[in-house]
């Protein structure tokens, strides 16, 4: 091949095994993801065109009714009960463990599913999970979805249930969360709260956060098809998402917003084998650059998610997330 014709690497044909490194949870994990072709489904399956409405509906209940199926073994023995509220102007599931901690601080927490899928009883059930993990009140915001209702619905909803929480709890009692889609409107939230005049919440978790709509990172293209979960780019669910606004925009990506302005002490968590480990890396070093106290944790082998919420690393992300919000509110 002469020098002007290179333009990258080829990798067809090569067969990417579960690597040895990682536990054999997280290995079983992998395998159950990947069909006898080698070619892993994913979670969600191809994206419609971003004006198929119809189908995207069609998507969404099908969608959800997986995401539901695969968190019931991690649901199996939660205790804590949930109430829905409606908090500035959204909808807001609010769970209590069992036995709860001190009623002055509390856990928000925004649910995943690529800013289109996971509300109802997703959120529900995520937001229970949480109050288990912490051992305090959580409110899950159960955010307006596309396509009725698209950008800036979402946002909207999430700053509109943080300033009524604001008139509940001083800011650093609150620890804002969230993963993948939950984790672009979590940084969004800061940025736009920051921006409004309202006081930032105490810190920021964001699990391999979803904070680069135009697709911009290496990892888009090197993890294809090696992350298990989200073996392809999102671009169209992006655009269905944006609804014709400029997808670098920083309430809308917001590893493009500007941090020195005061953002969170925040903890990213992404895997070697994620799609979104860009996302992570370059957040992390624009946080690096701006002052914020940030922490980065990579774990081997780990597509989008984790691996199923049963494998030691699971389990060691568990710690890493329970130590750092406790550690947020000074315990």
């Amino acid at each position: 091949m002469a020098d002007q014709d290179y333009k990258g690497v080829r990798t067809e044909g090569r067969l990417i095994p579960p690597p040895v490194s990682i536990s054999a949870e997280a290995r079983a994990h992998l395998e159950a993801m990947v069909g006898p072709d080698g070619i892993p489904a994913g979670l969600l399956g191809a994206n419609p065109s971003p004006d198929d409405h119809p189908a995207w509906r069609e998507l969404k209940t099908i969608a959800n009714a997986r995401i539901i199926e695969m968190m019931q073994p991690r649901f199996a023995s939660v205790t804590s009960t949930v109430e829905t509220i409606e908090l500035g102007g959204a909808r807001v599931h609010v769970a209590t463990p069992a036995n709860a901690g001190p009623d002055d601080r509390a856990y928000v927490d925004i649910h995943g599913g690529a800013l289109v899928y996971g509300e109802g009883e997703m959120c529900r059930m995520g937001a229970q999970l949480q109050a288990m993990l912490h051992g305090v009140r959580v409110y899950g915001i159960d955010y307006r979805t596309p396509p009725e209702h698209p950008y800036p619905a979402a946002l909207d909803d999430c700053v509109g249930a943080y300033r009524a929480l604001l008139d509940r709890y001083r800011p650093d009692r609150l620890v804002m969360g969230g993963s993948s889609a939950g984790g672009n409107l979590a940084a969004a939230l800061a940025l736009r709260a920051r921006d409004e005049g309202l006081p930032l919440p105490a810190s920021l978790l964001l699990m391999t956060p979803e904070v680069d709509l135009t697709e911009s990172g290496d990892t888009f293209q090197t993890n294809q098809r090696l992350d298990v979960v989200l073996p392809r780019p999102l671009m169209n669910t992006n655009l269905l998402y944006a609804a014709g606004h400029d997808l670098a925009d920083p309430y809308l990506s917001p590893l493009f917003g500007d941090f020195t302005k005061g953002f969170p002490r925040t903890l990213i968590q992404a895997g070697t084998r994620d799609l979104f480990l860009s996302n992570a890396v370059r957040m992390h070093r624009a946080l690096r650059r701006a002052n914020v106290p940030v922490e980065l944790h990579i774990f081997e082998g780990m597509p989008h998610g984790g691996f199923g919420g049963s494998s030691p690393e699971d389990a060691e992300l568990a710690g890493e997330v329970k130590r750092f919000v406790r550690e947020s509110w000074g315990a």
